[in-house]
């Protein structure tokens, strides 16, 4: 999820998830009949969360800090002053969680393994072994109720130790240790787990940790925000290209070692936003594919293709890191199995380039001349939300979908995480929490949109399903 809300208030929004689909029989729903339901066989209903949103418990049993534990405990970081300490307890409560997932019919739980639980100083120390004993519990049980696990390695969090000692992301050494990491969990987890994401939004870890420094480790610089230390025009690509060589060392791991014994895939999920031109003109058109190019392409493109976007390149020169040669023909050796989409919201784009721009979100150098907006002629591009990024465009999982599918070469799509936000209402009863109109609406609209992109666009996916997630 974008927004780690539950720590300013109680957000409640739906994800979507995939599993492989070798025909496209139809599914039933629940109320309702096979030839009904739009979406086919073996499409997953399932629900989702992160470690630190949900667990808790964040110095039990061995647990070491991580990035979000120091962050949240400093004053003036969350609006609020709340944290995760405690979260919703699902480190102690997890068996009631499971049996209402089991209760409501869900076929997959997506949930995240706090590395600093798994190894709470990284590889400078020893595993922790009741960590270990936790997730082996929590797997088990999962299966014992026909739920799915689809794991994922790194949900914005990252050992306090790897950060204190070289800086975390900006270290090629981190790559070592999300080796290291990724490894254990693979050989103690890996023969009941066949869904592997090694990063949850990178592409927001970078921006939001080293440009506009609102998340952790808090690094940016004038005018991106308001840090002690930090250079928002160079370090965000910095993050980014050790996540990325990190994710391929991971790989390189299942792949080499695991994945044939255990039979499982790996992926890595991406905050998608639909960016849609504010105008008809070459201009806006073109401004709209470098804002998918600075944001969502920036780490898929290397990925699955070799290289960083070509606007990125011709933009940022030298201020974009470089692979070398063995890192191309690591990236090329271990690609992707599915592409993971958490999709919610969508902006209009303006160009800033060869027309004048304010300043504004997407406006300067480092983000790509690209001007994000949400209003044309004073007309929202849909309906507002009282979560301040979140439009109701359901056009928009349509486009998003059909857009990496043309791009990646029809890599598998999970669409990993869909939904409407709320912020909470003091002193609200069950019945009015109950009428969740907008939400179902707003479910609807977007389902239908995934299923008309599986039916035309992707002409029968292999890949798809749906999870609901609340925190």
């Amino acid at each position: 999820m974008e927004n780690l809300s539950a720590l300013h208030a109680v957000l409640v929004v739906e994800m979507c998830f995939s599993i492989l689909i070798e025909s496209c029989n139809h599914i039933s729903l629940k109320g309702s009949s096979a030839s009904s339901s739009p979406f086919p066989s073996n499409f997953l209903f399932g629900t989702a969360s992160s470690s630190y949103q949900f667990e808790g418990a964040f110095l039990t049993d061995g647990k070491g800090l991580n990035n979000w534990d120091v962050f949240t405990h400093k004053p003036g970081h969350i609006s609020d002053g709340t944290n995760g300490d405690i979260a919703v307890d699902q480190y102690h409560l997890y068996l009631e969680d499971l049996d209402l997932m089991s209760y409501i019919g869900v076929d997959s739980y997506r949930f995240s393994i706090a590395w600093a639980r798994v190894l709470p100083k990284g590889r400078f120390g020893k595993v922790n072994r009741a960590g270990i004993d936790h997730y082996n519990k929590f797997i088990d049980a999962l299966l014992s109720r026909g739920i799915q696990p689809f794991v994922t390695l790194s949900h914005y969090d990252i050992p306090q130790e790897l950060e204190d000692r070289y800086g975390a992301w900006l270290s090629p050494k981190v790559q070592e240790d999300f080796k290291y990491y990724a490894n254990t969990c693979f050989k103690l987890f890996g023969d009941r787990v066949k869904y592997w994401v090694t990063f949850n939004e990178p592409n927001v870890v970078v921006i939001r940790g080293y440009r506009s420094g609102i998340y952790p480790p808090s690094r940016c610089s004038s005018p991106f925000g308001n840090c002690t230390s930090g250079n928002s025009e160079k370090e965000p690509f910095i993050a980014a290209h050790n996540i990325i060589l990190s994710h391929a060392a991971a790989v390189n791991i299942y792949r080499t070692q695991y994945q044939k014994k255990q039979g499982g895939s790996i992926g890595m999920i991406m905050n998608a936003v639909w960016y849609e031109p504010i105008s008809n003109s070459l201009e806006d058109k073109l401004a709209a594919e470098r804002a998918q190019s600075f944001y969502l392409n920036w780490f898929l493109d290397p990925i699955v293709h070799g290289k960083y976007p070509a606007e990125m390149r011709e933009i940022l020169g030298a201020d974009l890191p470089i692979f070398s040669e063995s890192d191309v023909e690591m990236l090329r050796k271990n690609r992707l199995d599915f592409i993971g989409i958490n999709h919610y919201t969508s902006f209009y784009i303006k160009d800033c380039i060869f027309s004048e721009c304010e300043p504004g979100p997407g406006a300067s150098r480092t983000e790509g001349f690209a001007l994000r907006t949400a209003e044309k002629d004073g007309v929202f591009l849909g309906e507002p939300t009282s979560v301040d990024w979140l439009y109701v465009y359901p056009q928009g999982m349509d486009k998003i979908v059909t857009y990496v599918k043309d791009r990646y070469n029809n890599t598998p799509i999970f669409i990993t995480e869909n939904g409407f936000g709320e912020t909470e209402i003091s002193n609200s009863t069950n019945e009015e929490l109950l009428n969740d109109a907008k939400r179902v609406e707003y479910m609807r609209s977007y389902l239908h949109a995934l299923a008309e992109a599986m039916r035309y666009a992707l002409n029968c996916p292999r890949q798809m399903g749906r999870l609901a997630f609340s925190a």
